[in-house]
This record gives structure tokens, C-alpha cells and sequence, in this order.
């Protein structure tokens, strides 16, 4: 067994111990609120979509009664969530070809997902893994954070990360992690003012010069550029 491997391992039997059942954490009911909660949570935090999505999903439930919603009253209903403009027309046009063409249903496709307005890799990987079971490992800046940490990743973009995360964890527990490293990013890894020699995880995980590049903070200006995309793009 190879000292990555091992390494896998290791923060995998700590996740469990930390956070041995993590919740879906934006609320849904169905295949359908979850896309659209999904969907809503690009360049937003989650506790945000949250906070609008009951007086959304009162209205437009389903994907029927969201194509009889404007795009105006759709947007009055989301104007929290950044780039809500660009989310409503989304919405709008994905309840359309949901009806349209899948008969008013999500499609447990990953490519049909994907065609979807809106819906980029990382939301259809959230709904094929949390709605239909299907075992994925999407990437948010929580995991592209703590992956390349720990140093089970180089990878530029959340595809290569993901591509890595796959090669080094066993396929069953992929679901799983993927909200795991997310609730571990959040209770004790966060971005800024992180000392990783405390952290459970980085304190053994991280090299001695990704510790060192950090504590200078020498690894924020790179992190903070990939948070920061300067228009809304599919997630």
C-alpha cells in the first residue's frame, strides 16, 4: 500500500469519527428542489439559498409551476443569492425543457443534467450522488482547499482535483467524503488564519512547506483568485 494510500485512510477513519452522518446541507425534498437549491448555491453561501429557497419552492415546487412563473417573479423570489438576474432566466428555461422534454421530471442522466441552463459538472455530480445514488465526488472550494493541503491533489481546476480524490479514495465512500471534507472545511479548516499544525488533519497530513507557505501566507492570493470568478458560471 502506497503512503498516499495510507494517508487516505488516516483521514478517512478521522472523518468518520468527526463527522460520522453529514447532511445534504441545502434543504430539498426531491431530485427537483435539491437541482435547483444546487444550482442556486454557485458564488452563494449555502445558509443564503437556505434562506430563500422556502418562499421559492411555495411557489414553484415543482418544474411546472416554476414555467408558469415569470422570470421577473422569479428573480423577486431570489434576489438574495448572488447574480440572482442570471439564476432566474436559468430557472425559468430549465422548467421548461424539464417539461418539455424529460416529462416534468429530473433526469437521472449526468448528461442530461449538465445540458441543463445553469447546470455545470459540479451541480449535476451533487444531484446524481445525493438524489440518485450514484457514487461521485463534486468539488466546492472547501474540498479544492483541503485537497491540495493535505496534498492529495495538484490540480488546478475542481475536475482535476475530483480526478485525484477518485484515483485515492475507494468509490463506495465517495458520496460520503465529498460532504465529510466539506463539514471539515467549514468546523475546522477554514481558509484564513488556519494554523494547520493544530488542525487534526493538516497538522500531519501537510508538508512541512505547505505549513511554512501558509503560516507566511504565501498560498492566499492563488486561493482567493480561483473563489473569485468575475461572472456567474454555471457550478
Amino acid at each position: 500500500m502506497s503512503a498516499l494510500s495510507d494517508k487516505a485512510r488516516r483521514i478517512e477513519a478521522i472523518l468518520d469519527e468527526l463527522h460520522p452522518a453529514p447532511p445534504i446541507p441545502l434543504d430539498h425534498v426531491d431530485p427537483f428542489t435539491l437541482l435547483v437549491a444546487v444550482a442556486l448555491s454557485a458564488q452563494t453561501t449555502d445558509k443564503k439559498v437556505n434562506q430563500v429557497t422556502p418562499a421559492l419552492f411555495a411557489r414553484a415546487p415543482t418544474p411546472q409551476a416554476m414555467r408558469e412563473l415569470s422570470v421577473e417573479e422569479i428573480h423577486a423570489l431570489i434576489r438574495q443569492v448572488n447574480f440572482a438576474g442570471t439564476k432566474a432566466k436559468a430557472l425559468r428555461r430549465m422548467a421548461e425543457i424539464l417539461c418539455d422534454e424529460h416529462g416534468g421530471e429530473v433526469p437521472a442522466s449526468f448528461e442530461a443534467l449538465v445540458a441543463l441552463p445553469g447546470v455545470g459538472n459540479k451541480t449535476a455530480s451533487v444531484v446524481m450522488g445525493q438524489a440518485f445514488g450514484e457514487e461521485t465526488f463534486p468539488v466546492d472550494t472547501h474540498i479544492l482547499r483541503l485537497a491540495h493541503r493535505w496534498g492529495l491533489s495538484k490540480g488546478r481546476t475542481p475536475d482535476e482535483v475530483s480526478a485525484d480524490l477518485k484515483r485515492v479514495f475507494a468509490h463506495s465512500s465517495w458520496n460520503k467524503l465529498h460532504l465529510q471534507i466539506i463539514y471539515f472545511g467549514r468546523s475546522h479548516c477554514p481558509a484564513l488564519r488556519h494554523d494547520l499544525t493544530k488542525c487534526p488533519i493538516c497538522s500531519w497530513a501537510a508538508s512541512k512547506a505547505r505549513i511554512a507557505a501558509e503560516s507566511r501566507g504565501l498560498t492566499k492570493p492563488k486561493a482567493a483568485a480561483r473563489k473569485k470568478p468575475p461572472r456567474a458560471t454555471p457550478s
